[in-house]
């Protein structure tokens, strides 16, 4: 029994990720190629010395996590380098969060910390 359960904890372990979010920076062929397949879709805009964005990080780690999330896609904008995408999505400040199904903008918001009005602009995503 002392064997199956380490074997066990790491199939479970490995499986979990199946569940969860796709995350990944933001990169022109990748969020196209996720538009063009109808995915729902995040991008976060962030920056590493932004304390809104730190707030937002644990909140959207926790709805990624969250199997209703398991096909978003989430895009990871850096508000410092990537200011053509910034110009190309009307983005003014970091901590900003766009909710896309496929092509088509859902919602947005900026500076929102409460993990309630997150989940429901992910929510859109899935229209």
């Amino acid at each position: 029994m002392r064997r199956i359960f380490p074997i066990a904890a790491l199939l479970a372990a490995s499986a979990a990720p199946a569940f969860a979010a796709t995350v990944q920076p933001y990169t022109p062929a990748a969020f196209a190629a996720a538009q063009q397949q109808g995915k729902p879709i995040l991008a976060h805009v962030t920056a590493p010395w932004c304390p809104t964005c730190a707030k937002q990080l644990p909140i959207l780690s926790k709805l990624e996590s969250d199997p209703k999330f398991s096909t978003l896609e989430v895009f990871n904008v850096d508000f410092d380098t990537q200011k053509s995408v910034l110009r190309a999505m009307g983005v003014q400040m970091q901590s900003t969060l766009i909710a896309f199904h496929g092509t088509i903008e859902e919602a947005r918001s900026t500076g929102e910390t409460s993990e309630a009005a997150i989940r429901t602009l992910l929510d859109k995503t899935e229209s």
